[in-house]
């Protein structure tokens, strides 16, 4: 049958937070049974934004990467408590508020670290992906509050057989993120993660003491290989590297070899 899934676009999310006061909006202060129980004003983050710094100034960028439950297939918090947690027939994971009142240690049960402890409910709390919103029909009409309320598009929500979920998958590129922890498989997947997880050599060009444009630039180790023309500023930037030894050649000559377990800014270098 059909499963519910998140996607979540690493490159179009500014960490603007719509989507953290949307949730808040939607569950501070309302209980939605059998759901959940209202939010907390302060202290829980069932979407957080989490960010990561790339490279050195000059040339730097920053991802940021919204991270909620992943409601995994096999998850290891219904694996700790399945007399507390469920998963509905649409793949959403759930706490049972009333089983799980007062066990605390529930909180701790998630590797993403996704569920908080509600002190004065006495009960752990955690994304419910909107479910008092999606289900009871007309799913391709309802979309949880963050994803309604993310102005750059970077959240989806996809009602889909798993069959089409996988071509999607495929066509678009889509990773979980920490797949080593959701078992069996996350429902909530990511476009553009590299941009979190993987790094970059980057560097700037000169001629003449002007911005060297339109010079090729290769890169070649660990199985890449790629190249590229410098911009008009002079600068080159290749991405989606891992750690690894690797050789960057500009315009057939100058050869720099560069080991890497992040980030680089290789500076400017001036061409004879």
């Amino acid at each position: 049958m059909k499963q519910s899934y998140i996607v979540c676009d690493v490159a179009l999310c500014h960490d603007c937070n719509c989507c953290f006061m949307a949730c808040k909006d939607e569950h501070a202060g309302n209980e939605w049974p059998p759901y959940t129980n209202a939010q907390p004003r302060h202290g829980h983050r069932w979407i957080d934004i989490k960010r990561r710094e790339r490279g050195q100034y000059p040339r730097i960028d920053v991802a940021y990467l919204p991270v909620m439950c992943q409601h995994c297939a096999d998850a290891p918090c219904i694996k700790a408590y399945p007399d507390h947690i469920n998963r509905s027939d649409s793949g959403i994971v759930q706490i049972d508020i009333k089983k799980a009142k007062g066990n605390k240690t529930l909180a701790e049960a998630c590797p993403y670290g996704a569920i908080y402890w509600n002190e004065d409910a006495c009960v752990a709390q955690k994304c419910t992906m909107c479910a008092h919103i999606l289900e009871g029909g007309a799913w391709d009409k309802k979309q949880p509050r963050c994803v309604h309320s993310c102005p750059t598009g970077a959240l989806e929500f996809h009602h889909l057989e798993p069959s089409e979920m996988e071509l999607k998958i495929r066509e678009e590129g889509l990773e979980r993120y920490q797949p080593e922890f959701s078992g069996s498989g996350a429902h909530v997947y990511y476009k553009n993660l590299y941009r979190f997880e993987r790094f970059f050599i980057a560097g700037g060009l000169l001629k003449d003491g002007e911005c060297a444009g339109g010079v090729a630039v290769s890169l070649s180790g660990d199985g890449v290989i790629a190249v590229q023309t410098t911009d008009c500023f002079g600068d080159f930037k290749f991405d989606n590297l891992l750690p690894g030894t690797y050789t960057v050649s500009v315009g057939g000559n100058d050869e720099i070899v560069l080991e890497i377990a992040g980030s680089i800014n290789i500076g400017t270098i001036t061409l004879r």
